[in-house]
């Protein structure tokens, strides 16, 4: 699976972006995705996952409430709806894949095969 993500740029505090993940292959509708940020100087960090069929999600707490994940198998499209987003989300937002059937996406980064090129979103305060 190759994965290209877009969306990504310059928001102010409070502002809305909505990151894309349009996946090439035939295994998309099978996996198991999930978005991960990293910011300068610090880990790579789980932000959302979502099981094949979209019907498991997950976020992490510091964005639950905020960000959406979600996903079109039809279009082998990933989305992240990022809402009232805060200068700490600034980071480059990667999506990653894994063959993964039943309700279930990973929130370590290591368990993924598949990675994006990233995109930068930048939230100034």
């Amino acid at each position: 699976v190759q994965l290209q993500a877009s969306g990504g740029g310059l928001v102010q505090a409070g502002g809305s972006l909505r990151l894309s993940c349009v996946a090439a292959g035939r295994t998309f509708s099978t996996s198991g995705m999930g978005w991960f940020r990293q910011a300068p100087g610090k880990e790579r960090e789980f932000v959302a996952g979502i099981s094949w069929t979209g019907g498991s999600t997950g976020y992490a707490d510091s964005v639950k409430g905020r960000f959406t994940v979600s996903r079109d198998n039809a279009k082998n499209t990933l989305y992240l709806q990022m809402n009232s987003l805060k200068p700490e989300d600034t980071a480059r937002y990667y999506c990653a894949a894994v063959p993964l059937s039943g309700p279930y996406y990973y929130t370590t980064a290591k368990k993924y095969n598949y990675w994006g090129q990233g995109t930068q979103v930048t939230v100034s305060s």
